[in-house]
């Protein structure tokens, strides 16, 4: 009875043995799956600008890829936006304005979004009781001068809406159409405040006869007219900060902008960009965050040097360009956007009657 005890000894004691020497083999744990890449679609107005750099901070704290869709003009884009509202070609829209925000409220392409920086932003930046959009920035829409051109002829520039009617400024405003164009109708908006409902057509007839020069758009009359940058005419609607970024991205360092700005009193919009949630979008939680981040002051901070705007926190920092020549008119137009919407159409076909035909 010994030996099978002995053998089984035997037995148990090479089987530590070939235990002990066996190599370790490592413990697998379950891995964590690598969090899938959101794609976020931003629709905007072509003159959309923002420094890649803020765009990849974005991304990386929100794991996200974010696409700008350019859809043209301020109007243009909404309008490619309202036609799509019912399969959204992107999840967030920037660029309306309060020119023409009446319009996108009416079609109901917004979803009410309340962020949280909301409650930083002075209220006279908030249009929209119902928090369908929420501001980003603004800008003081205003006749723009070139001050070289003036001195070369010896003529003092127009300082009023009044004097573009004068003899001597004949052949020299250009402007740009309002029904494609949200300067073009910031302005249009800027002499019906001025002028009223019943003076803002005689107007504009006064500049059809002192051949004022109609275009579709910013990028054209500022870039392609304005003789500062190579054009016949010396004055052009653009911006009361358009003086700090001709010193900004002048080819050789100036002191002073070559350009200045008409201020007088009814002489400028003030016009208010706004962002919001596309209704229907299958993003909401990724663009929520995206309309944080365009509050916040990293992003706000950032609009004056890629757009011709200014940020709406109060506390994003300006460079001190912007502080030394920037143009702000003291009694700038604002009008309601309820007025906006019950006669925006009219004043415009108006226009395009007086104008155009």
């Amino acid at each position: 009875m010994r030996k099978p005890i002995f053998l089984l000894s035997i037995l148990t004691s090479l089987l530590v043995l070939l235990w002990a020497c066996a190599p370790d083999t490592p413990v697998e744990t379950p891995q964590e799956p690598t969090p899938e890449i959101q794609t976020l679609t931003v629709m905007t107005h072509d003159s959309f600008d923002v420094t890649e750099e803020i765009v990849r901070l974005f991304e990386s704290e929100n794991n996200a890829e974010v696409t700008f869709l350019k859809a043209g003009d301020t109007g243009t884009a909404l309008t490619r936006a309202i036609l799509a509202k019912d399969a959204p070609l992107a999840d967030v829209f920037y660029g309306v304005d309060n020119t023409f925000l009446s319009r996108a409220l009416d079609e109901d392409i917004f979803e009410p979004y309340i962020p949280a920086l909301l409650a930083e932003i002075p209220d006279e930046f908030k249009i929209d009781p119902q928090n369908r959009v929420s501001p980003v920035d603004f800008g003081d829409v205003c006749p723009n001068y070139d001050k070289t051109y003036f001195e070369s002829i010896g003529l003092e520039p127009p300082q009023t809406l009044e004097d573009l009617l004068e003899p001597e400024y004949r052949s020299m405003l250009v402007v740009q159409n309002p029904a494609t164009s949200s300067p073009g109708l910031a302005f249009l908006f800027a002499t019906i405040g001025h002028f009223g409902e019943q003076g803002f057509i005689e107007y504009w007839q006064g500049l059809v006869e002192n051949d004022v020069l109609v275009v579709s758009n910013w990028e054209t009359a500022y870039y392609s007219e304005f003789s500062r940058w190579g054009g016949t005419r010396p004055i052009v609607i653009s911006y009361g900060s358009s003086p700090p970024f001709e010193v900004l991205f002048a080819e050789e360092e100036i002191d002073e902008p070559p350009t200045g700005v008409i201020t007088s009193e009814g002489a400028c919009f003030r016009q208010i960009e706004f962002v919001g949630i596309l209704r229907g979008t299958q993003n909401r939680d990724l663009a929520e965050k995206w309309i944080d981040f365009m509050l916040s002051p990293t992003f706000q901070e950032d609009l004056p040097l890629r757009m011709y705007v200014f940020p709406v926190h109060p506390n994003a920092q300006l460079e001190d360009v912007f502080l030394r020549y920037l143009a702000i008119p003291e009694q700038p137009i604002y009008l309601s956007i309820e007025e906006i919407a019950a006669n925006r159409e009219s004043w415009v076909q108006a226009w395009t009657e007086t104008v155009l035909r």
